[in-house]
């Protein structure tokens, strides 16, 4: 399933910085544009996969309603 989120770069002296607007704590840097973008990826699915994992320790057997949610902006 493919998502879009909005990814924001800005240029500081030497380094690239870019996170998701969307996400708090989904940042990184680089020293291209190209190696920043690389980064802000990997960076977005860790912090996804390890909300995923977080849930399932949290939450292991039920108790907790699953589904998706659709939003229109």
């Amino acid at each position: 399933m493919a998502r879009q989120f909005t990814a924001i770069y800005k240029k500081s002296g030497k380094w690239y910085l870019g996170w998701i607007e969307e996400i708090p704590g989904v940042n990184t840097q680089g020293k291209t544009l190209k190696e920043t973008k690389e980064n802000l990826k990997e960076a977005l699915l860790l912090i996804l996969e390890t909300n995923r994992i977080l849930n399932k320790k949290e939450f292991p057997k039920g108790g907790i309603i699953k589904e998706p949610l659709s939003i229109s902006l």
